[in-house]
């Protein structure tokens, strides 16, 4: 959600976040054209402020209107009985969907690989269409899960990353009793002006421009009146649903959903903590205190609660605005460096990092500085993960299977099972196969999508610090390529990455081999410490006999599955005749409605029986 600056040529309110909502962009302003004059408008006034921007209708998206009825959500009480409703009407649909995904009759007969992929990407469509109907909460959630290619399908990833977080704005009245609730004062003695028309609106909340008494501009970000009642009954309907996939059989194996609904909550309930959100302006603006290129708004704690935050009103074009950017003679590859060493600056030398780095989270000044907005969801990593993504990164580098597989599992991204060569035989094809191209085709977009390739299929379970960093990467990498075709983050990356191998060292050639001699020491040396541990561990295996051999053979999995097949259809043919004979009797003593019963079993069994069969048949035909 963004706030909008003023322009008399080209004026724009930026695309609601995908990710995270509330970010208090200022959207786009053309060189010169931008002006502070207020008019002297009376707060309740039914108009916007002299000075406020004025949308073009081809460019600019407008906040949709205040409809009380357009989502069922919509509304400051919710009733649990009909979330609980349809909530799980959503669950148990998008189950039946996955149950027919895997049925050749669904198909008209014969699964194809392309009919899957269709398939897969309609149902994609359709739950990101169905997570808008059911509102903020699962809004965010699909947002969220849009980062979690290492538990959904590809096609669902991508689908649930153009969430568009673009609901109806409540009503004026309605922001005007949250502020004087929360800040304790009428919104005339705490604002000099304020704009009833909202600059955008998104599913947590919508932001208003005003002006203080000190003649400050700034923007108003109020959140969605019922918004904690909505997700106290949301997340405790959530979490009835993450333990019913937990005890599945299979769904539950080798999945988290517990933890993952866990990290859900804690994300959720901290980004429409509006204090919370301050307290992240603060320390980003700490952070890039030192650097004239990067502008972060001030925040106003007199007029700052949990529901209501004040900042600062900075004006900016927004950096995919590509026409404006030049109309400014802002030079764009620089541009594209700058956002590549500002995210590079916020992880590897803060640890402190913006978790949605979009285009209408970051805009540019007219001097060229970049501004960022939206503060609601970041990311924190400690020295030692640092260490650790490097070690993966750097691992990727060297095709050194091994060492992502360690780092992996130390980030606890990836979880120990007994046979780990399966997963190591994965990462080292991909390894093989990323390090054949040539570097400047390669890109973070590429590491991350081969990276989560595996995860889907094997014990991997990322937790939210890494997703975020991966699709961060990635975001920014496209944000670079739309301001410079040739822009290549991995390039704009290696500076950075070779400081923090030499803990701010520049490095030359003799200390980047006394560097990879004291890497390769240590590695050693590490592993020397582990052997005793290693081996006493194998030992205690042995004696509580918890060591298997397994040896893996075509044929006999196959013939094990022809003999599994042929039995289930011996019994269903049993059973075929047991029911018929019983229908047949009861029929032959007039017991005509008795005799339904088992013949409605014969008729499902029957059908069983075919389906035995002809997975037996599949079976021989395989090479």
């Amino acid at each position: 959600m963004s706030a909008l600056s003023d322009s008399s040529t080209s004026s724009q309110l930026p695309s609601s976040s995908p990710a995270v909502e509330g970010h208090v962009g200022h959207g786009v302003v053309a060189a010169g054209s931008y002006s502070t004059e207020f008019e002297q408008t009376p707060v309740s006034s039914s108009r916007p402020l002299a000075g406020t921007a004025t949308l073009d209708p081809v460019s600019a998206e407008k906040p949709l209107p205040f409809r009380q009825d357009t989502y069922r959500w919509n509304r400051g009480h919710y009733s649990r009985q009909r979330r609980f409703v349809d909530i799980w009407g959503f669950v148990l649909r998008l189950l039946s969907a996955r149950w027919r995904y895997g049925k050749a009759w669904s198909y008209g007969g014969t699964i194809t690989a392309e009919a899957q992929t269709i398939r897969r990407r309609q149902l994609a469509v359709w739950i990101r269409e169905t997570l808008l109907d059911l509102g903020p909460t699962f809004i965010k959630v699909g947002q969220l899960f849009s980062t979690r290619a290492d538990i959904f399908p590809i096609e669902f990833v991508e689908e649930l990353s153009k969430l568009q977080d673009r609901v109806p704005a409540f009503s004026y009245e309605q922001a005007r009793d949250i502020i004087e609730a929360d800040l304790g004062k009428p919104i005339h003695t705490l604002y000099r002006t304020f704009d009833p028309i909202p600059l955008a609106a998104a599913s947590l909340g919508q932001v208003h421009r005003a002006q203080l008494h000190s003649g400050e501009e700034v923007v108003v970000k109020v959140q969605r009146p019922g918004l904690r009642s909505l997700f106290t009954i949301d997340l405790s309907i959530l979490k009835g649903i993450a333990h019913y996939f937990q005890s599945h059989p299979s769904w539950g194996r080798g999945r988290d959903w517990i933890g993952i609904y866990e990290e859900c909550c804690r994300i959720l309930w901290e980004e429409i903590d509006y204090l919370n959100e301050g307290r992240n302006a603060d320390t980003f603006r700490r952070n890039f205190r030192g650097e004239d290129w990067v502008n972060v708004p001030r925040v106003f704690w007199r007029l700052t609660s949990s529901r209501v935050v004040t900042l600062e009103y900075m004006p900016g074009i927004k950096i995919s605005h590509y026409e404006a950017l030049e109309a400014a003679g802002l030079d764009r590859k620089r541009l594209a460096r700058l956002g590549a060493q500002a995210y590079l600056h916020q992880l590897l030398n803060n640890g402190f990092f913006h978790a949605d780095p979009h285009p209408g989270n970051i805009a540019v000044n007219l001097d060229g500085s970049l501004i960022f907005y939206d503060f609601g969801m970041m990311g924190q990593v400690q020295p030692v993960t640092r260490q650790r993504l490097m070690s993966t990164f750097m691992g990727v580098a060297q095709r050194d299977a091994e060492q992502v597989m360690n780092s992996l599992v130390e980030l606890g991204a990836l979880t120990e099972i007994e046979d780990m060569s399966p997963v190591r035989r994965s990462i080292q094809y991909i390894l093989d196969n990323f390090m054949d191209k040539p570097f400047e085709e390669q890109s973070i977009n590429a590491i991350s999508d081969d990276l989560y390739a595996v995860a889907y299929d094997q014990p991997f379970r990322f937790p939210a610090t890494f997703t975020f960093v991966m699709r961060a990467f990635s975001t920014l990498e496209g944000v670079g390529k739309g301001l410079d075709p040739e822009f290549n983050f991995m390039e704009a990356a290696k500076p950075f990455a070779a400081q923090l191998m030499t803990n701010g060292n520049p490095t030359d050639g003799a200390n980047g081999l006394l560097g990879e001699l004291s890497r390769q020491a240590a590695q050693v040396s590490t592993s020397a410490l582990g052997l005793p541990r290693r081996i006493e561990d194998t030992l205690d295996k042995l004696e509580r006999g918890d060591i298997r051999v397994r040896v893996r053979s075509v044929e006999t999995d196959r013939a094990l599955r022809r003999i599994s097949g042929v039995t289930m259809a011996n019994n269903y043919a049993i059973l075929v005749g047991a029911f018929t004979l019983s229908a047949t009797v009861l029929v032959l003593s007039e017991f005509i409605w008795l005799a339904l019963l088992p013949g409605a079993l014969a008729v499902g069994t029957g059908i069983a029986f075919l389906r035995a069969v002809l997975k037996v048949n599949r079976a021989d035909r395989l090479p």
